[in-house]
C-alpha cells in the first residue's frame, strides 16, 4: 500500500471558500488547495507552496484544524500496482493576500475559484471539502458541502482533530 502525506488550506473570505478543481484523466472534482509534501518539507511550508502553485495567491498559514486519515482504493492504476492508497491529510486554516486567481498549468488542478459557501452543495466536490469545512467549524446554516469521496475512489478511515 502506498502512503501519501499532504497538507491543505481552508481559506474563507466574505462568505466564500477558495477551491481548486482537481483532475486526473476522466476523474475530477473541486477540492481544497494543497497537496503532497516533498521529502523533508514542513507541512506549513507545503501549504504555502501548494496554494501559490494552484491559485497564484500568497498564503499565510494559521491554526492546525485537524488530520484526516483515509485508505482509498484507486481506479486506473498500472497493472501490478497496489490500488490501495493511505492518505494522511493535514488541514490548516489560512488566509491569502488579495490578488487575481491564476490557474495551475501542468499540475493536478486546472482551475481556482472563490465559491460562495451556499453554492458548494451544487458542485462535484471531493470528500476533503466537507472534511475541511467541518474541521473549520463552518456551520450548517451556511450550507456546507454535500460531498462524496474522491471521484473514482472508495474511502475508509476516520478523521481526527488535534488534541488541545
Amino acid at each position: 500500500m502506498d502512503l501519501r502525506v499532504a497538507a491543505y488550506a481552508v481559506v474563507e473570505r466574505r462568505g466564500k471558500i477558495l477551491l481548486t478543481h482537481w483532475r486526473r484523466g476522466h476523474l475530477h472534482g473541486w477540492t481544497l488547495p494543497g497537496g503532497g509534501l516533498e521529502a523533508g518539507e514542513d507541512p506549513r511550508d507545503a501549504v504555502v507552496r501548494e496554494v501559490f502553485e494552484e491559485t497564484g495567491l500568497e498564503a499565510r498559514v494559521g491554526k492546525l484544524l485537524g488530520v484526516d486519515s483515509r485508505v482509498m482504493v484507486r481506479e486506473e492504476v498500472p497493472e501490478g500496482t497496489d490500488p490501495e492508497l493511505h492518505t494522511i491529510r493535514i488541514v490548516y486554516r489560512a488566509s491569502v493576500k488579495d490578488g487575481p486567481l491564476q490557474h495551475e498549468v501542468d499540475g493536478s488542478s486546472d482551475e481556482a475559484r472563490w465559491v460562495a459557501i451556499r453554492e458548494i452543495r451544487s458542485l462535484r466536490t471531493l470528500s476533503l471539502v466537507q472534511t475541511g469545512i467541518r474541521m473549520a467549524g463552518i456551520t450548517a446554516r451556511r450550507s456546507p458541502a454535500k460531498s462524496g469521496g474522491k471521484a473514482g475512489a472508495r474511502q475508509t478511515g476516520k478523521s481526527t482533530k488535534p488534541r488541545k
